[in-house]
């Protein structure tokens, strides 16, 4: 005779937890559809108080969170991705052999200050992870890549010779989100379809297409990053 069922319960800590990492995961234009301005100002305003703040208990939609996110790294007093590496970056991006081009930025990855090291690796982990859901919430690694590399690297934009270089910009951060195991985890390389942006135009004159201008999210009050990361109470990350 077989045993009774068990009796209803809470469930387990790792299932309830995934419940909301799924929400969160598979909304559709993640980083991409803005959040309610007044939910995410009180996010921050909550943050600043209390660095445990329960993102649940405040009812707020993912898109809220997530525009909370990319603007904390927008008004950091300097980028997260170094300005002193961008010309090194840029370069390796250029490199044709995708080989030795992975193996050029994982090297000059290693060169960030480990605060900020920890920190790119938490944020690009958890972009890949989304790339991943693309079938759902419609977010590949590139469009993830032009939602946020203006975030991680804040060019200046109104310099008239960056506007051809912008492309690179995105394909580096583009890259790093496909190729998070092999940068981060000792992984092995990805094969992936996308090509590296061609090198800027040799003709000085020669402009780029027109390009619509980027809306960055709208200053917060910066933060000191803590080298010890604690897990998003929503599971976002």
């Amino acid at each position: 005779m077989s045993l009774p069922p068990p009796p209803p319960g809470p469930l387990p800590l790792r299932r309830r937890r995934r419940r909301p990492t799924l929400l969160g995961l598979c909304t559709e234009g993640l980083y991409r559809v803005s959040g309610n301005k007044t939910d995410q100002d009180n996010i921050q305003k909550q943050f600043d108080q209390d660095h445990s703040i329960n993102l649940v208990s405040m009812e707020v939609t993912v898109n809220a969170v997530a525009g909370a996110l990319k603007a904390f790294f927008a008004d950091l007093p300097d980028p997260l991705i170094p300005y002193s590496l961008h010309p090194e970056l840029l370069e390796a991006a250029k490199i044709p052999d995708k080989i030795e081009r992975l193996h050029a930025l994982k090297e000059i990855v290693k060169k960030f200050h480990p605060v900020n090291y920890d920190v790119f690796r938490y944020v690009i982990t958890h972009l890949n992870r989304v790339s991943q859901q693309n079938k759902i919430n419609l977010m590949t690694a590139d469009n993830l890549s032009i939602c946020f590399w203006p975030t991680l690297m804040r060019p200046d934009f109104e310099n008239r010779e960056f506007l051809s270089t912008t492309k690179i910009h995105q394909s580096v951060v583009e890259t790093f989100i496909q190729q998070c195991q092999f940068f981060f985890y000792n992984g092995e390389i990805v094969e992936t379809t996308n090509t590296v942006a061609p090198p800027p135009p040799s003709n000085p004159g020669q402009l780029v297409e027109p390009m619509v201008p980027l809306q960055l999210p709208p200053p917060l009050q910066p933060q000191l990053i803590q080298p010890q990361l604690q897990t998003d109470p929503l599971g976002i990350i």
